[in-house]
C-alpha cells in the first residue's frame, strides 16, 4: 500500500500531486453551497443560524440554548478524569510559556531633525475560534488558540464549536476552555457559525479575527468572508514529512506516519531516507500496525492515496524536496539534525531528534500546531500571538525635519499629478510660523514601551 520511489523525477512529481490533493472539480460546488449559507445568516442572523444547525447536524435548538451555560462549564470538570485535567493544565501552562515570548514590542526611533517613527501593536477587539466537535473531541485545539488571543489581551474572546446529537459540548473541550480563559463559548458549528462570527446575530456577536481548522466548508466560509475578517489561514488535510538516515528506528517512523494518516483520508505522511533497508522495514511495519488500528478504514485510504516513501542519496537532496513540499510538519529523524536546519526553507514546524516525534508539538509543547499546510508554508506561518494583533506606524516630523524633505516630497507628488499633496507640505514650509525655532515636546523615550 505504502510505495517505495527511488527516482527524483518521479519524488517530486509525487510529492506536487500530493501537495495540490485539495484542489478537486467539488470545491466549486461546494463554495456556491457555503455562499449561500453566509448570506442567509447574514440576512436572517439567528433564524438561520438554527436552521442550518438542525439541517446540516441535526439538532435542534432554541435561541437561549446557542450559548454554553457557566453550570455546564462547570459541570464539565466532574466528568474528565484527573489524568486529563492535569494533561490540559500542562499544555496550557507550556503553551502559554512560549508565547508570551512571541508579544511584539512597541518601540521608537529618534532620528536627525527630531524625527520620531515608531510602531505600536494592539490586539483586535473581539477575536472568534472555531473548535472542530460534534462526535469527535478537540482540547489541545481549544488551547493552540484560546492561549495565544489570551496572551495577546483580547478584550473579547468568542468560542464556537458543533454540538453533539443530545446539544452538549464535550467536557473535556469546555474544561480546555475554561482553563485559558475562555467562558464565552456556543454550540454552533459549520459555515453556518463562521458567518455568524463573520457578521453576528441576535446572540453572537461580530468577531474582527477568525481562527481554528475545520472541515472544507468551514475553510471555504473562512476564505469566503475575509475581508470582512481577519482569518489565520486556510487549513488543509494535516501532513507530515519525515527525513531520516540509517540511525532511525522503523518502529517509530511508522508510528509517525501512521499519526498524521489517521487524521483524515485526504492527509498525507511521507519519508525520506538515505536507507533503502529502512524504507522496506518502515513499509512493512506500517502494513503491520494497520492490521488492527481503530481507524482503520480512513487511515488505510490516506496511506494509499497520499502516503509515499523516498529513498535518496543524500540528506541534502532530502532537505530540496522537502523543501519542495514545504511541508506543515517535518520531522528531522538523523543523527545530527541541528546540521540539516539551516538547509531548511520552509517548513510550519520542525520537529528534531529521535525523541521528539510531532505529537508532541500537536498536545504540549508549546509553539502551536495550528500550521500551514498544502504547500502554504512557502510564505505563511503558525497561529500565535500576532494572528490576533495589528500593529499602528507612529510619524512625527519637527518643522526642521519637514523643511528638509519637502522638495523631495514636492518632486515625488507633482510626478505623480498630486497636487494637493505637495501644498499640504509647501504650505507649512511657507508659513512664517513653521520657520520659528521650535522645541517639541516627547511624551514617551526610547526605553518606554507607551
Amino acid at each position: 500500500m505504502l510505495r517505495i520511489i527511488h527516482q527524483r523525477s518521479e519524488a517530486l512529481a509525487e510529492l506536487r500531486r500530493i501537495c495540490d490533493r485539495t484542489r478537486d472539480d467539488q470545491i466549486t460546488h461546494k463554495e456556491a453551497t457555503v455562499h449561500q449559507v453566509l448570506q442567509a445568516v447574514r440576512r436572517q442572523g439567528d433564524r438561520a443560524l438554527l436552521h442550518y444547525t438542525e439541517e446540516y447536524d441535526q439538532v435542534t435548538l432554541k435561541p437561549e440554548e446557542l450559548r454554553v451555560s457557566g453550570l455546564e462549564i462547570d459541570a464539565a470538570y466532574q466528568q474528565v478524569s484527573k489524568e486529563l485535567l492535569a494533561a490540559i493544565q500542562l499544555a496550557c501552562k507550556n503553551i502559554e510559556a512560549f508565547h508570551r515570548l512571541r508579544i511584539p514590542k512597541n518601540w521608537v526611533q529618534f532620528g536627525e531633525h527630531e524625527v520620531v517613527l515608531g510602531k505600536r501593536y494592539t490586539p483586535v477587539d473581539r477575536a472568534g475560534l472555531y473548535i472542530p466537535g460534534g462526535r469527535a473531541s478537540y482540547p489541545s485545539t481549544v488551547l493552540m488558540n484560546a492561549v495565544p488571543a489570551k496572551v495577546a489581551n483580547v478584550p473579547r474572546i468568542v468560542m464556537v464549536t458543533p454540538p453533539g446529537p443530545d446539544k452538549s459540548v464535550n467536557p473535556a473541550v469546555l474544561v480546555a476552555a475554561q482553563e485559558a480563559g475562555v467562558t464565552e463559548i456556543y454550540r454552533v458549528g459549520g459555515a453556518q457559525a463562521i458567518a455568524a462570527l463573520a457578521y453576528g446575530t441576535e446572540t453572537i456577536p461580530k468577531v474582527d479575527v477568525i481562527t481554528g481548522p475545520g472541515n472544507i466548508y468551514v475553510t471555504l466560509a473562512k476564505k469566503l468572508v475575509y475581508g470582512t475578517v481577519g482569518i489565520d489561514s486556510l487549513a488543509g488535510p494535516s501532513e507530515v514529512l519525515v527525513i531520516a538516515d540509517s540511525s532511525a528506528n522503523p518502529v517509530h517512523l511508522a508510528a509517525d506516519l501512521l499519526a498524521q494518516a489517521e487524521h483524515d483520508p485526504m492527509a498525507a505522511a511521507i519519508l525520506l531516507t538515505t536507507d533503502a533497508m529502512l524504507a522496506k522495514k518502515v513499509v512493512d511495519e506500517v502494513e503491520r500496525m494497520l492490521v488492527n488500528h481503530p481507524r482503520r478504514l480512513l487511515t488505510e485510504k490516506a496511506i494509499a492515496h497520499y502516503g509515499l516513501v523516498v529513498v535518496v542519496d543524500s540528506l541534502d537532496v532530502a532537505a530540496e524536496l522537502s523543501n519542495e513540499f514545504a511541508p506543515e510538519h517535518l520531522e528531522l529523524e538523523i543523527t545530527e539534525p541541528w546540521s540539516l536546519v539551516e538547509k531548511i526553507r520552509h517548513a510550519g514546524a520542525i520537529f528534531l531528534g529521535h525523541s521528539t516525534p510531532e505529537a508532541v508539538g500537536d498536545y504540549l509543547a508549546g509553539p502551536n500546531h495550528t500550521l500551514p499546510t498544502s504547500g502554504s508554508a512557502r510564505y505563511a506561518s503558525a497561529l500565535g500571538v500576532e494572528t490576533f494583533m495589528k500593529h499602528s506606524s507612529l510619524i512625527q516630523y519637527s518643522p526642521t525635519a519637514l523643511q528638509a524633505v519637502a522638495g523631495a516630497i514636492d518632486a515625488l507628488a507633482t510626478a505623480e499629478g498630486l497636487p494637493s499633496h505637495a501644498d499640504s507640505v509647501r504650505l507649512r514650509v511657507q508659513t512664517p510660523a513653521a520657520m520659528e525655532p521650535e522645541t517639541p515636546t516627547f511624551p514617551i523615550s526610547p526605553e518606554s514601551g507607551f
